[in-house]
């Protein structure tokens, strides 16, 4: 089937940009990636410009809007289901949105053919935002359930280790008892989620009919219940 999906992120220190253009017989990918610390609002909608520029699209050629879900930073979650919203609401299309954790879980296999992969991002607090995903078929799925968690806990939870699987997240450098518990398992270099590695899922998604209109779209914090429990009177 023909299906263009445009995808942003700004849910870590990354901001990146992806189209997905495929038609009846090709299917190509444009996407641009830099490390852009506290400038997501400035660089998101020039990227999103260009890489529109670069696939020869019009906006209003684009079927869905991806975004990256979370988890990660607070802000930069929030920026991204904001900006793609708008986009969404702007040519009155659907949205879907993609876990930060399976898309570096899903680059690993891009790059490495993995079958296995543990992602980390550093969720600040002293806690780390960490998935296990295991692969079926050409997709990364997730083994039990998203967390967010105290390092410690995580070892003590992480009894058993697979050993074949590789490492992915900035979570590995910021705590050093982590990384030493997982000594055993490669780690790759890839430390922020990217747009590009998003559309597999998004595509997924798709088909699945699981896209939604843009004001059902929503933000993965994790720590939700966390938060809204220490509240006064809730």
């Amino acid at each position: 089937m023909s299906l263009n999906i445009l995808c942003v992120d700004t849910s870590t220190q990354a901001c990146s940009v992806a189209i997905l253009r495929q038609s009846e017989i090709t299917q190509r990918i444009f996407n641009q990636f830099i490390i852009a610390p506290r400038e997501h609002t400035l660089k998101i909608l020039p990227m999103v410009h260009a890489v529109l520029k670069d696939a020869g699209l019009l906006l209003s050629a684009i079927d869905i809007i991806a975004y990256g879900q979370g988890p990660g930073s607070f802000t930069g979650v929030r920026i991204g289901v904001s900006i793609a919203q708008g986009l969404a609401f702007g040519i009155d299309k659907k949205m879907v949105g993609v876990s930060t954790l399976q898309a570096m879980a899903q680059q690993a296999y891009a790059l490495k053919n993995v079958s296995a992969v543990y992602s980390a991002i550093d969720a600040r607090m002293g806690e780390v935002y960490f998935a296990h995903y295991q692969r079926q078929n050409n997709l990364m799925v997730l083994i039990d359930e998203e967390l967010v968690i105290k390092p410690d806990d995580l070892i003590n939870k992480m009894t058993s280790i697979d050993n074949n699987a590789v490492l992915v997240g900035s979570a590995w450098a910021v705590f050093p008892q982590l990384k030493a518990h997982f000594s055993l398992v490669n780690q790759l270099s890839i430390e922020c989620p990217s747009a590009k590695y998003m559309l597999d899922q998004a595509v997924l998604l798709v088909k699945n009919k699981q896209a939604v209109a843009p004001e059902f779209a929503i933000p993965v914090y994790l720590r939700d219940k966390v938060t809204w429990k220490k509240l006064p009177g809730r």
